[in-house]
């Protein structure tokens, strides 16, 4: 199988970067250190796991584990119909990481809505920019010190009256 072989050889090649390998539900989870994630997720991708399915976060804020974010990358070979998920842990007071939109453009707006949501920066990214909260929003919503019901940013919103149409008018 190719995850395995690839599993293997990132184990075998980046033994210092690498914290767990875990499994759940069939699913394999690669965790790393986030100093190597550029060169960790080059190799996946030359060894076939070309396509970046999803690009997120998590705070592990209440949970514990390695550090308090994670950045966790989705592969998908097409090839071998293969999964494997790559995390990378970032310390709190610097949580900054190499970008890998030049290994896939999908990266651009994925790190972005992470740099949005978490505060994550991702070095040599091309336009490093709030992509879903205004440009003076001052926070990270996704973050789990974040306040759940917000900070009163949306006293000011207008209100929209919105009418409620009966199943026969058109729109």
């Amino acid at each position: 199988m190719l995850l395995e072989k690839a599993i293997s050889d990132v184990k075998e090649s980046f033994q210092e970067a690498i914290l767990d390998v875990t499994e759940f539900s069939g699913e394999r989870s690669i965790h790393i250190k986030c100093d190597r994630i550029l060169d960790i997720l080059s190799f996946f991708k030359e060894a076939g796991f070309e396509f970046l399915a999803d690009l997120t976060a998590v705070d592990n804020l209440t949970l514990g584990g390695f550090e308090r974010f994670a950045v966790v990358y989705h592969l998908l070979s097409h090839e071998s119909v293969e999964r494997v998920t790559v995390k990378a842990y970032l310390p709190e007071e610097k949580p900054t990481l190499r970008s890998v939109e030049s290994l896939w453009k999908t990266a651009d707006w994925q790190e972005r809505e992470v740099y949005d949501l978490y505060g994550i920066t991702f070095e040599s990214h091309p336009n490093m920019t709030r992509i879903l909260n205004p440009d003076t929003f001052d926070g990270h919503p996704l973050r789990k010190d974040y306040p759940r019901r917000g900070r009163i940013e949306r006293s000011d919103f207008p209100l929209v009256k919105r009418g409620i149409r009966k199943e026969d008018e058109t729109p």
